[in-house]
């Protein structure tokens, strides 16, 4: 036994039937260091002690009838199962009470005298050596919980009626190294535990604070929980504090659409039903049942780092936390739902996971049926997907760098403006590739600020020229995630406005590249003299194939950073190097030729208003914006 008695020759109690007179027993000395530990420090937030005590409740409940299933004598009393919470602020207690299964003496000696040594476990334990089919899932599996109750409490005692026979006990603690144990009167079986408070913890009185603890930690324990104040037991026909609704452990087929959606808003506190519902139960080597949402709208808290939060993780519809962000993917963040298992390894507190193999293939699978969910969600309802891409693409393109186990698969998830799909529609890249000319062998993109600084780049105008989209990169992150999106299908991913790009079929590329080359020897001294003159802001001036409707543009080099991405660097005050880029003249086009037949500083003049023009035109910023206006004014006077 790991207790010593003050009156060694009295014999601990063996059959179950309480010693005749209330006996003070010393823990032994590692034991006593032990509860000091479980006090002290196992637990981070105090008002834990009533989940754990809500919890022990509901597993003698649950132990009571599934005894009863073979002992009909146990719940001949026909019981209506319940837990009631009772407070007193005079007497400054609070009481957790059930009707469940009872303890005799010699089992609160080996369950409450002896720390870490769980009925529960053992209960489990005997029932699986016997073959038990069916067992009820039991969560007091460290035998530590009981003692939470200390963190609030100067003195704890507990009263219990066995469902045997056996008489009534008592057992009492001020958790500082010894309790007492003896007979007690109590007519109905089950198991009263009273907490004498501490002075300032007295809040664990008032019944919002019990309410807000029962919503946020019990709520879909399977049992009414009531409560009553000022030492009355709670009315039959109280209404009970928690809901008991834990759809997750239901059948799909048993669950209405309508309980779905109430259940969503009362555990999300969204106004809104759900885009998507999924309930799904894993099985096979980690049995786990899970019920996740996909909201309709993103809210502030996702793009907020600091905000920490996966799906809810409950045991046996007993809260854990939600913030175990093992079970779910980072860039998943914005599905919001309940993991249920008995199979995860949570540290002897219940408050932390240990990674291991079974949270990986939890986690897994999980993933898994969001991604197959949003696949036909895409394939069955492209608008509905749309709606979604539209509030959580930017999170879905974080999984697509991040998340290489899946990224082929959150690839095909992506939506992109382009310059065919037309204002405010959106294309997959399957469906770029599959609208590709013959003749193409790249996807091409084109990085800006705007949507409507893209559709009127002059950069795009001879992808469109030989029948080729462009997807336009107008998020700030489609840059960043450009670094894993190097190709598709096979497909390299071409930036469209970089110096190098060429356009079109073999055939068509040396017919152009004929054409510019005579061009380029026709208007070589003008493209020398805008060379010279534009020296200090260009790297280079060439005659270009890739116009039609634009008189020029600017092009960067294959490895450049583009002007939107330098411009979101700037913004996050990160240093940008200077770089330099190529300005691109169209040949045919009557202001090119007009500035050829002309010289000295009109020209000059005409040439740097030219190349403000080229940066208007991407979206980028005018150097001297004053002097722009000024020569536009100018001209406009002409």
């Amino acid at each position: 036994m790991f207790w010593n008695s003050k009156k060694e020759e009295t014999a601990a109690p063996e059959s179950g039937q309480a010693p005749a007179a209330k006996e003070t027993r010393a823990f032994k000395a590692e034991i006593g260091e032990m509860l000091d530990l479980v006090i002290n420090s196992l637990y981070s937030k105090k008002e834990i002690f009533l989940r754990e005590l809500v919890s022990n409740a509901s597993d003698a409940i649950d132990k009571a009838k599934y005894l009863a299933l073979t002992d009909k004598s146990i719940a001949a009393d026909n019981p209506e199962w319940r837990i009631d919470i009772i407070a007193d602020k005079d007497k400054k207690t609070l009481t957790v009470s059930d009707n469940g299964m009872g303890m005799s003496a010699a089992d609160m000696e080996q369950n409450l005298g002896t720390i870490a040594s769980s009925g529960t476990k053992a209960f489990a334990e005997a029932l699986k050596k016997d073959g038990g089919k069916n067992l009820p899932e039991l969560i007091g599996q460290f035998g530590v919980g009981f003692y939470a109750a200390f963190m609030v409490a100067d003195s704890v005692s507990v009263v219990s009626r066995k469902r045997d026979g056996s008489d009534a006990a008592e057992w009492t603690s001020t958790g500082k190294g010894e309790y007492s144990i003896g007979p007690a009167k109590k007519e109905s079986y089950g198991t009263e535990i009273t907490l004498h408070l501490r002075e300032d913890q007295l809040e664990y009185t008032g019944q919002w604070r019990i309410e807000n603890l029962i919503r946020s930690y019990s709520d879909f324990i399977a049992y009414p929980i009531r409560f009553g104040e000022k030492g009355e037991k709670p009315k039959d026909d109280a209404k009970p504090l928690n809901t008991m609704k834990a759809l997750w452990r239901r059948s799909k087929s048993e669950v209405k659409p309508e309980e779905y959606a109430e259940f969503y808003k009362h555990f999300t506190h969204d106004y809104d039903e759900p885009a998507k519902t999924i309930h799904f139960s894993g099985e096979g080597a980690v049995e786990f049942k899970a019920l996740v949402f996909i909201p309709k709208k993103a809210g502030m808290e996702i793009y907020m780092p600091q905000t920490k939060r996966g799906l809810s993780l409950y045991v046996r519809n007993v809260f854990i936390g939600d913030d175990f962000e093992m079970l779910l993917p980072e860039w998943l963040r914005f599905v919001k739902g309940v993991v249920d298992s008995s199979d995860l390894p949570l540290n002897v507190s219940r408050e932390m996971l240990q990674d291991d193999a079974t949270i990986r293939k939890i986690k897994q699978a999980v993933t898994g049926k969001i991604l197959s969910t949003l696949e036909e969600m895409a394939s069955k309802t492209p608008g509905d997907y749309e709606k979604f891409f539209s509030e959580f693409g930017r999170i879905l393109k974080e999984g697509a760098r991040s998340d290489w186990e899946n990224s082929d698969r959150i690839k095909k998830l992506l939506l992109f403006p382009s310059a065919k799909s037309g204002p405010g529609k959106t294309i997959s890249l399957a469906d770029y590739v599959k609208a590709m000319p013959s003749s193409q062998n790249e996807i091409y993109y084109l990085a800006a600020d705007r949507i409507e600084d893209a559709r009127s780049a002059p950069q795009i105008e001879a992808a469109l020229k030989h029948g080729c989209d462009v997807l336009f990169f107008t998020d700030p992150v489609d840059e960043w995630l450009l670094e894993s999106l190097r190709d598709f299908e096979g497909k390299k991913l071409v930036n469209a406005a970089a110096s190098d790009t060429v356009f079109g079929g073999i055939a068509e590329r040396e017919a152009e590249k004929k054409s510019i080359e005579e061009a380029a020897a026709e208007l070589k001294p003008f493209v020398e003299a805008v060379r010279e003159r534009l020296k200090d802001s260009v790297k280079d001036v060439k005659i270009s194939s890739r116009l039609t409707d634009s008189p020029c543009c600017l092009v960067s080099e294959p490895d450049a950073i583009s002007p939107s991405m330098a411009r979101i660097m700037r913004a996050m005050k990160q240093e940008v190097p200077e770089q330099k880029r190529i300005l691109e003249l169209n040949p045919s086009h009557p202001l090119v030729k007009k500035l050829a037949g002309l010289d000295g500083a009109e020209r000059d003049d005409l040439v740097e208003l030219l190349y403000g023009t080229a940066l208007v035109a991407e979206g980028s910023p005018v150097p001297d914006a004053g002097k722009f206006a000024k020569q536009v004014a100018a001209l406009m006077l002409k």
